[in-house]
């Protein structure tokens, strides 16, 4: 590999490592004859950050050279940093040399913006068409589309990508104003739209024509800064429940905020990330999704922020004693999802068994619910009603902190994304 190859990549991944996510594939697709790579459908990441995130793709800039001078990003151009661009060629070759020596499992590919939203769009288009067409690279692409982009340019990445996104960054018009002023959501929200638009056309398509080109199979996600503003939970669960309202939005992720820039007064000064809070939104996301959870419910008039102390789905359950104890014998689906201690897989279980006999406790050891947490809201056979009716929430709250406690040492910890 050339010196400047290698110069770049180390200046332009180092510059793309502070926009983390979770991120997963969400798409499977097989190796075809002729054709390089796959794609699995629970996800890409096969290796892991210290604190839990994914880094197993190729997560790069195409440049960090950028027009807009926002207080929270490194690349900013009032910062004076190492700056470098690659070649449309370049991150190709790239990409499957990486590819090739197993070194990857999927390419990330984002950019700071150079001219305008188009130019950069346009080059970023290229590499992913580059990749499908010239190397028949069948594997994963998950690329940024850069806000205010063109509907054309927009339309052309999602038939080479695997996933779009376009980042809304700061949770309100307002913070994102003051953050970064030459910015705004309408920006955000036109590309959203027009790959939303996408994905209906191809659909309709497809139902009258085979072979319609694919569009984004794995639908699109979004981003969000958490910490670098002053939202609450509360908000910023209510607009991801909106976002989750569009057909083709997949994932919202939530990016703890990393002062990279501390020189800014507009930023809150933070000796690390959020990444406590972090963890806490995308639980309260995963209760949304899958727990048939509200963002209202989640954080209530109440309740603007999600407690860091325990986990959203055992904060709502002892903010509601009324609701329980259940009796898991007769509870129906959705009430069994309430419960602390029972996951989805757990509740399908426990419905299933019990049309063969009652549950008692043991059984539902056997069945994977963690019956330190659920045994305070459930009663079953042969178990007394000695629940959050006769235990005090305030009581049961700090005896799961305490055993949380006693759980972890300081070596568990989350760690700081920066080494």
């Amino acid at each position: 590999m050339k010196d400047t190859i290698v110069k770049k990549l180390e200046i332009l991944a180092d510059s793309a490592k502070y926009d983390v996510s979770c991120s997963s594939s969400g798409v499977s697709r097989n190796r075809k004859d002729g054709a390089i790579g796959n794609t699995s459908g629970w996800g890409i990441c096969h290796t892991y950050t210290e604190d839990g995130r994914c880094v197993s793709l190729l997560k790069i800039l195409f440049t960090n050279v950028c027009i807009y001078d926002c207080a929270y990003c490194i690349n900013r151009r009032s910062n004076d940093i190492e700056r470098a661009s690659f070649t449309v060629k370049e991150l190709a070759e790239l990409t499957i040399e990486f590819y090739r020596r197993n070194y990857i499992e999927g390419l990330f590919l984002s950019s700071g913006i150079v001219k305008n939203a188009d130019y950069t769009m346009e080059r970023m288009v290229r590499v992913i068409k580059e990749l499908r067409t010239t190397y028949h690279y069948n594997g994963y692409i998950h690329m940024k589309s850069i806000p205010g982009a063109s509907q054309e340019l927009v339309y052309e990445a999602g038939l080479y990508a695997d996933r779009l996104s376009v980042n809304i960054e700061i949770p309100s018009e307002h913070s994102l104003k003051l953050l970064a002023p030459e910015k705004d959501h309408q920006s955000v929200y036109k590309p959203m739209h027009y790959i939303q638009q996408g994905v209906i056309q191809y659909k309709e398509e497809r139902k009258k024509f085979k072979k319609t080109p694919r569009f984004v199979p794995a639908g699109q996600s979004t981003q969000m800064i958490i910490g670098a503003s002053n939202e609450s939970d509360r908000d910023i669960l209510k607009l991801s429940s909106l976002l989750y309202q569009r057909q083709s939005m997949k994932r919202v992720y939530y990016s703890g905020f990393i002062p990279v820039n501390s020189y800014d007064n507009r930023l809150p000064v933070l000796k690390a990330a959020p990444l406590v809070r972090e963890n806490r939104l995308y639980q309260a996301d995963w209760l949304m999704r899958f727990y048939q959870f509200k963002a209202e419910e989640i954080v209530d008039g109440n309740t603007a922020n999600l407690d860091l102390d325990m986990d959203p789905k055992l904060a709502w359950a002892l903010r509601h004693p009324e609701f329980f104890p259940i009796d898991i014998n007769k509870a129906d689906y959705a009430e069994i999802l309430r419960v602390p201690g029972i996951g989805i897989k757990s509740a399908k279980l426990i419905v299933t068994a019990r049309k063969h006999s009652k549950l008692d406790f043991e059984q539902l050891r056997k069945i994977g619910v963690v019956l330190k947490r659920a045994q305070y809201f459930i009663y079953c056979l042969g178990s007394p009603l000695s629940t959050s009716y006769s235990i005090n929430p305030i009581t049961i709250r700090q005896m799961l902190i305490n055993s949380q406690k006693n759980v972890l040492n300081p070596e568990q910890q989350q760690l700081s994304l920066i080494l």
